[in-house]
């Protein structure tokens, strides 16, 4: 999902590892938000424990005193994401960050896993959600599962160098400092009606005395409760005539039901040639934020757009591999949770995601057929989307399911505005470490996140992917 910008080597995208939390892999079956469990409202709503990290006792002399900070180990309410963020969202985190979590009512640690420092999944330099006043830098958030002990070192890169002095040789060190505001943030998701995430519950291991969820916010719960079904009629109104307020899934369409909405969605905005001969792909099933669960009050309440959708960026989110497929939507509340309490962000950033059994989901509010303006590829966000593939991808080979799901989203979403999938387009620069603002940049029409900013992202084993991705998209709009 994203790289730390170096002084000398442009940027690394260190691959989040994933907690093991099941043995069996995850089965290639669709999520159904409709069959779950109703919640508590305490559940429901989650919540985020933010602990300042204080300077640590280095084992390396050569580093001064505040070169590493961190938390011992201790006991904290329920979470199930873990993230790291500080004050300045344009300083840059030269170093190592680790976490080491405990499963909930166990006596059972993580090894040290890391946590993936970067700065470049964002809104675009300028923009009002960049200017908010309300953005910060952070890490990749990582899933650890339902976790209730945690803790977390970050230590400042060591650049280490040969000098030459008038008694000899000698090896000087120097670090840099570590970004003011360090803060360790524990993600409970929550629950949610629509969402299964307790339905592969672990069975065998030993259990202490559980810990609380984290404390839900006092509210007064009628003005609660109408803000967030206002909240909530918005988000589903924006894909009104493709499902209905309360539905938590949008349908997959054949191919002419799908032109036949297309003549209805974009009467007048079609092309010349798509009126002839429409190239889209047949609309694929697309779970909502109702279907995955999102608490729509966290979100600021406008929807921004975008012109059109000339391009479509692939993430990963650099989450961690370890989740199950029932488990998705507890993560993508987790993610959003993250952006926007933690990282200070409008929504969730992307506006699409698929997880490893490609069931695809929807992301930023505004409507899933609309160009929704996304903070996903800085410098980029403008007439593209971003769609995020759940996990770590560096190393790991991802499944047939996911490149499957992201070739039928980009040949519809991106045949609504008549975009080739195997084509080129430009693209104006908002300002990068690439591109300067500005610049036209000649991109294809399905692009890596790192064609579009100095990162491994998407990971390697999933960008190899991309020009199947393509060639799959193109073939399902009819090309």
């Amino acid at each position: 999902m994203r790289g730390l910008l170096a002084s000398s080597v442009g940027v690394t995208c260190a691959v989040a590892l994933a907690l093991p939390l099941t043995s069996p892999a995850a089965a290639a079956r669709p999520v159904s938000p409709a069959t779950a469990r109703p919640a508590s409202a305490a559940e429901a709503l989650g919540g985020t424990q933010s602990l300042p990290l204080a300077p640590l006792a280095s084992r390396d002399r050569t580093l001064a005193p505040v070169a590493e900070q961190g938390l011992p180990r201790r006991d904290v309410r329920h979470f199930s994401l873990v993230g790291v963020v500080w004050d300045d969202p344009d300083t840059v985190l030269h170093g190592r960050v680790q976490v080491r979590t405990r499963a909930s009512g166990t006596d059972t640690w993580t090894g040290w896993q890391d946590l993936e420092t970067h700065n470049d999944d964002a809104a675009d330099p300028g923009t009002a959600e960049r200017t908010s006043g309300r953005v910060r830098g952070a890490t990749a958030p990582l899933w650890v599962g339902d976790s209730d002990g945690v803790e977390v070192r970050v230590r400042a890169e060591a650049d280490r160098r040969t000098e030459d002095t008038a008694r000899g040789s000698r090896t000087a060190t120097t670090t840099a400092p570590l970004p003011a505001g360090l803060r360790l943030e524990l993600v409970d998701p929550g629950e949610s009606a629509p969402a299964p995430v307790r339905q592969e519950s672990a069975a065998g291991a030993p259990r202490r005395a559980l810990a609380p969820r984290s404390a839900p916010t006092a509210d007064p719960a009628e003005s609660a409760e109408s803000a967030d079904d206002l909240a909530r009629t918005d988000a589903a109104a924006a894909n009104d005539g493709l499902a209905g307020p309360d539905a938590t899934e949008i349908p997959a369409l054949d191919r002419q039901q799908t032109e036949e909405e297309l003549y209805t969605l974009r009467a007048g905005q079609l092309t010349g040639q798509q009126r002839v001969k429409p190239y889209i792909g047949p609309r694929p099933r697309i779970v909502t934020r109702r279907g995955w669960g999102a608490d729509e009050r966290l979100r600021e309440g406008k929807f921004v757009y975008t012109k059109k959708v000339k391009a479509a960026f692939v993430h990963h989110t650099a989450s961690g591999n370890g989740y199950r497929c029932t488990q998705a939507p507890s993560l993508i509340r987790g993610i959003y949770r993250y952006h926007v309490k933690s990282m200070g962000w409008r929504d969730i950033g992307y506006n699409f995601l698929v997880d490893k059994c490609g069931n695809i989901y929807e992301g930023r509010a505004g409507g899933v057929a609309k160009p929704v303006l996304g903070a996903h590829t800085l410098g980029f966000n403008s007439n593209s989307m971003g769609i995020a593939v759940l996990g770590s991808y560096g190393s790991k080979k991802p499944p047939a399911a996911v490149t499957k799901a992201v070739a039928r989203l980009a040949a519809w979403k991106l045949g609504l505005h008549g975009a080739n999938p195997k084509g080129k387009t430009y693209l104006k620069s908002g300002g990068g470490n690439l591109y300067p603002k500005g610049r036209k940049v000649r991109l294809n029409v399905i692009s890596g996140h790192r064609d579009g900013f100095a990162t491994q992202c998407p990971g390697w084993q999933l960008y190899r992917k991309l020009g199947s991705t393509r060639t799959t998209a193109a073939r399902l709009q009819g090309r």
